[in-house]
């Protein structure tokens, strides 16, 4: 088996007297969508946290790529390669889409890091800003206030903000929140798409999404993971099925 592009061992974290990951363990191979689901609270959110850097970890290690990465910045982690979207929406809100792509892309290449206005004089990052946005359909945009696109649309550029990075992992945190129906298929026909280029690491909770795109499902209850596998695997746990699974079923029937 090849080694785990990113891999969590024993991941601790508490606030207070709450244990909100408890001595995690957690592989994710290259190439695969591995996705994050459990119930709420159960550390989904602060996982992906420390594995970003924004969050330390009490112990534990994490390494991406064979290297050890418990220490390092959050900014030194992208440049290795991890990109991120939020539960939350994270953009410059006044800024052009193009603009906001074009940070990012100034961000990974280290290029005339004066903030925003060298930006538009410096064409290849505008170049390479406007092949992201057609990459994702957002061509139309491009001269739009970010913060006048509708909200599945600003989902949408968060996550060309993570891929303008060249992410060799990226981790989407419930990119489907707050979308209706028609949105929420199109952010999975994109995700889709997206798995044939990058590894995904995605916490969302809406089960068909997960169950139509994820290659491996770990699931997460107290900070644990208490199963991972295919999803038929799964969907098919009993214990999966008391902790989180039949929650939703019983909530349905």
């Amino acid at each position: 088996m090849a080694d785990p592009l990113l891999e969590v061992r024993r991941l601790f974290k508490h606030f207070g007297g709450v244990v909100a990951t408890d001595r995690l363990d957690l592989a994710v191979l290259e190439g695969r969508v591995h996705a994050l689901i459990g119930p709420n609270g159960a550390g989904k959110t602060t996982l992906i946290a420390q594995i970003c850097g924004e969050i330390a970890p009490d112990s534990g290690q994490i390494l991406f790529a064979g290297r050890d990465i418990t220490k390092l910045p959050g900014h030194a982690r992208v440049a290795l390669g991890l990109g991120r979207s939020f539960q939350i929406t994270r953009i410059f809100r006044s800024l052009t889409v193009r603009d906001n792509i074009a940070l990012a892309v100034q961000a990974r290449s280290g290029s005339s890091m004066r903030f925003w206005r060298p930006v538009a004089a410096e064409r290849a990052l505008a170049d390479d800003a406007d092949a992201v946005l057609a990459e994702l359909g957002m061509a139309a945009s491009a001269g739009l206030a970010a913060g006048s696109l509708p909200h599945a649309d600003q989902r949408r550029l968060e996550v060309a903000l993570a891929l303008a990075c060249r992410p060799r992992l990226l981790l989407l945190d419930e990119p489907l929140a707050g979308m209706g129906a028609e949105d929420a298929q199109a952010m999975i026909g994109l995700i889709a798409q997206l798995k044939q280029r990058t590894t995904i690491l995605m916490v969302e909770h809406d089960m068909n999404a997960v169950f139509r795109l994820a290659d491996v499902i770990s699931v997460l209850v107290g900070g644990a993971v208490i199963a991972s596998g295919a999803p038929q695997a799964i969907r098919d746990d009993p214990e999966v099925r008391r902790a989180y699974l039949g929650e939703e079923e019983t909530a349905a029937a």
